[in-house]
């Protein structure tokens, strides 16, 4: 049973995966604050011109 409990504790089969999933996480965030940036500032500029048509 000792032996067992060792050789879970040791396996590393599933790391990769978690790793993958951090990664994947991070670009969304990434992503998501790009995202929110650029599309604060398209609607300011989408503003601007209603603003000059008028």
């Amino acid at each position: 049973m000792l032996q067992l409990l060792k050789d879970l504790y040791n396996d590393e089969s599933g790391q990769g995966m978690a790793e993958y999933g951090l990664i994947i996480a991070l670009v969304a965030v990434v992503v998501i604050v790009a995202l929110t940036a650029i599309g604060t500032r398209i609607k300011a500029k989408f503003e601007e011109v209603g603003d000059a048509l008028q």
